[in-house]
């Protein structure tokens, strides 16, 4: 049986399970992964992002990737490094500095192809006691950063990335991964909050500079706890701004959820009125802020009055 959680082995140990034929297996929310690679890069990213996660059989696995650099003639190209999930190589190599955001963003693309039990929305969610906010957000938005703050300030995270909706609850299931911080974001965390992990910074990739927040230990031990959705927030940062907030209504926050959605068009009519019962059972909200604090502390009175 494997032992309780990833941190229990030591680097080195971590780094032959991620080479050898039946991978480094652990679970992610109700996901089970087999990660494999030759890189210490990964082996490090991994080691210092996922040692709270509970380790796996690895008899099965859900999700099946690898990060390493190309075989073959490719090989000749030195500082390249691809992404294959099972047989599959769905993205051009990247530079191997880029090792660990593309660890993160292919992982990101193999649930939100293949995840087809949930209704997924490209969106934030974080969580008070049983109820959570999903927080989409076009680039630019301060999604990822508000976020982070908000999972700083004590608010549970289940995902930087996509709210995960079964289809015959409505709850929204937690995948609580690292969080994507890009760009001016990155200081701005670090002057909030300084006491959260931050990993190394990369820079120069297609995202601009990215680093990853680890993601706190209460919410990777909450991972098999669900919440309900109980508001639908679409940030706006604006520099000098204050803070202001719009109700949207159920009818245009269904549309801009709609458009939000990774796999609406597949899943149909069931997927749309899923996603209808969810804008409509939800307090929805355009927040323009440029202060973090003042966020905070709008969400907090939301929260407070949910659970008075």
């Amino acid at each position: 049986m494997p032992a309780d959680r990833l941190n229990s082995l030591d680097p080195n140990r971590i780094a032959q399970h991620l080479r050898g034929p039946d991978g480094l297996v652990f679970d992610i929310g109700p996901f089970r992964v087999r990660a494999h690679s030759r890189l210490p890069a990964i082996r490090d990213h991994v080691v210092e992002m996922y040692g709270q996660y509970p380790l796996a059989d690895p008899d099965y696995a859900d999700l099946r990737f690898s990060v390493n650099p190309p075989r073959g003639l490719r090989a000749l190209w030195r500082g390249q490094v691809n992404f294959r999930f099972d047989e599959e190589t769905p993205f051009k190599p990247l530079p191997i500095a880029q090792a660990r955001p593309f660890f993160e963003w292919g992982l990101n693309w193999c649930i939100a192809t293949t995840a087809h039990q949930y209704l997924l929305i490209h969106a934030a969610v974080v969580a008070r006691g049983r109820f959570c906010a999903l927080i989409p957000g076009r680039p630019g938005a301060g999604k990822s950063t508000l976020c982070a703050a908000l999972v700083a300030s004590g608010w549970r995270l289940l995902s930087d990335e996509m709210a995960l909706i079964e289809l015959n609850t409505r709850q929204v299931w937690p995948v609580p991964r690292p969080i994507s911080l890009k760009n001016a974001s990155i200081d701005i965390l670090r002057g909030f909050a300084k006491d959260v992990f931050l990993g190394p910074v990369v820079t120069d990739t297609h995202k601009g500079t990215v680093a990853h927040m680890r993601a706190p230990a209460d919410s990777i031990a909450a991972a098999g706890i669900p919440a309900e959705a109980a508001w639908v927030i679409y940030p706006g940062y604006r520099a000098g701004a204050a803070l202001a907030t719009t109700p949207v209504s159920p009818c245009r926050s269904t549309l801009r959820l709609a458009d939000d959605s990774f796999n609406l068009p597949l899943l149909g009519a069931r997927g749309f009125s899923v996603l209808a019962e969810v804008a409509q059972g939800c307090r929805s909200f355009e927040l323009v802020y440029s202060r973090l604090e003042d966020a905070l502390d709008w969400f907090d009175r939301l929260a407070g009055e949910a659970m008075a």
